[in-house]
Formats: structure tokens, C-alpha cells, sequence
């Protein structure tokens, strides 16, 4: 008897501990909030110019009302929800973070986008997409602008997960920038997907 009532004490208290943990979630709609002010900050202040928004964004049926609730407000109650943090972006490394790309939209980095030699990839970064488009001179310098902007996106994604307190969020926080930097992105620019194939928007 002693036995079974330690092991129902056990697996309640494991129960418990693993309600506790749905009660911190991702909050994905911030992120995303979020992602696209940093991005349009660093494109729109560089002069790449502001896209058209975007077709998809989920849009209120009624002013002042909220949309119908999703899955995940069935599984956490929307008391909870209401607790979730807001992404917070601006701290003094994000801010240099965000100087350096702006610098390096608004100078080179802008002119290999439009040339297709580099592109968006999946997971947050940049990558050579065709070496062939730049002259043989100036393939070396597109490689260290890409290995620098790479090192800061790398650096962004960390520091925003960090700045949160959850450092476990970084995958997911890459995940959303990486979204948003190919919805912003203008007509004509390339974007790998989660496949690796090279795409035109």
C-alpha cells in the first residue's frame, strides 16, 4: 500500500512538472512582430526599399477584435497566453548588430543581392549562390562580406534568445528571421528553401 501511494505520489508530481512547462511557449506572433521591425529597419534604412506587405498576414475580421483562437490557445489557457513575454530585440549588441548590417545592405551587400550571387537561405543566413555573376576579382571580397553578415545573423539570433532568457529559443527565433527576411526581400532577390533549391521571388 506504503509502495503504490509513493508511486502515485511520483507520477503526480512528474505530471505537474511537465504542466508547468506548456505554461512557457514560444510566442511565435511577437517573434514574427518582432522579426519584421528589425528587418525593415536594416533593409528600409539602407535604401533597398520598402516590399509591398505581405499577401498572407493574418488580418482581424473585425476592428478591435481579436482572430478566432488557434490550437495553441485550446492548450493554454488564454490567461496563461496573456502572461507570455514580447520578444525583446533592442540591447546595446543587437543595436551594433543591426548598425553593421545596415552598413553592409546599403554598400555591397545590396548590390550582390541584385546581381543573384547571393541569396537568403533557410536558416537565417546568407550564402554564394552563383560565383559565376561576379567577376573574378571580387569573389573573394563577396565571400567575407557573406562570412561577416553570417557572423552577425549568428550573433542576432543567439542574443535575441539570450535577451529573453531562453536561450532554447534561439532555433526558433532563426526560424522567424529567416521567414521575414524573404517575405521583406525586394522582387528579383533569391532565397534557398528548406529543400536547399534556389528560388526567385
Amino acid at each position: 500500500m506504503r509502495k503504490s501511494l509513493i508511486g502515485l505520489i511520483a507520477a503526480t508530481a512528474v505530471a505537474l512538472v511537465g504542466c508547468v512547462t506548456i505554461n512557457v511557449y514560444f510566442p511565435e506572433a511577437a517573434a514574427q512582430k518582432a522579426a519584421d521591425q528589425f528587418i525593415g529597419n536594416v533593409l528600409d534604412e539602407s535604401g533597398v526599399g520598402k516590399p509591398s506587405p505581405a499577401k498572407d498576414a493574418p488580418a482581424s475580421p473585425v476592428p478591435g477584435k481579436q482572430p478566432s483562437a488557434s490550437l495553441l490557445d485550446l492548450v493554454i489557457p488564454a490567461a496563461q497566453a496573456a502572461e507570455a513575454p514580447d520578444i525583446q530585440v533592442r540591447t546595446p549588441e543587437t543595436d551594433a548588430i543591426r548598425a553593421r548590417m545596415k552598413a553592409r545592405f546599403g554598400g555591397q551587400l545590396k548590390a550582390l543581392f541584385d546581381s543573384g550571387a547571393v541569396g537568403f537561405t533557410a536558416d537565417g543566413l546568407v550564402a554564394v549562390r552563383d560565383a559565376g555573376a561576379l567577376p573574378l576579382d571580387q569573389r573573394s571580397q563577396a565571400d567575407g562580406l557573406v562570412k561577416q553578415e553570417n557572423n552577425d545573423r549568428d550573433a542576432l539570433y543567439r542574443a535575441i534568445a539570450v535577451a529573453n532568457g531562453h536561450p532554447e529559443w534561439e532555433p526558433q527565433i532563426r526560424k522567424t528571421f529567416a521567414e521575414g527576411w524573404v517575405q521583406r526581400a525586394p522582387s528579383g532577390w533569391y532565397y534557398r528553401d528548406a529543400s536547399g533549391a534556389w528560388k526567385r521571388k
